[in-house]
């Protein structure tokens, strides 16, 4: 099965100011009932999430790709150029997610 796109997160500076504009250009309600006040949408299997940067910078905007073999796609990754940015790492229960970057420095998540 080819990977299928799950999640979609955006930080930024201002994680309130970011969720209250994805909110209204969107439509979307976003629960907030987690530490740290991340902002989560939820369509189908679909998530998006929105929130403050963990160190303050300008924030990103990444898309996480679902696969059943996240070890063996990271050593993929490696092989064809690409660099590991966060290993394999547990986030809640039944959820692990990894970053990688491309050739050009584009991050983009496994999930």
């Amino acid at each position: 099965m080819a990977g299928k796109i799950v999640h979609v997160e955006v930080t930024g500076k201002d994680g309130g100011e970011l969720q209250k504009f994805y909110s209204d250009v969107f439509g979307w309600t976003l629960d907030t009932n987690n530490p740290g006040g991340y902002g989560l949408f939820r369509d189908g299997e679909m998530t998006a999430g929105v929130g403050a940067s963990n160190n303050g910078d300008a924030g990103l905007v990444t898309f996480y790709v679902s696969t059943d073999d996240a070890a063996g796609t990271l050593r993929r990754v490696e092989e064809l150029g690409g660099r590991v940015i966060m290993p394999l790492t547990e986030v809640a229960p039944q959820t692990t997610i990894a970053l990688f970057a491309d050739p050009e420095g584009h991050v983009v998540g496994l999930m």
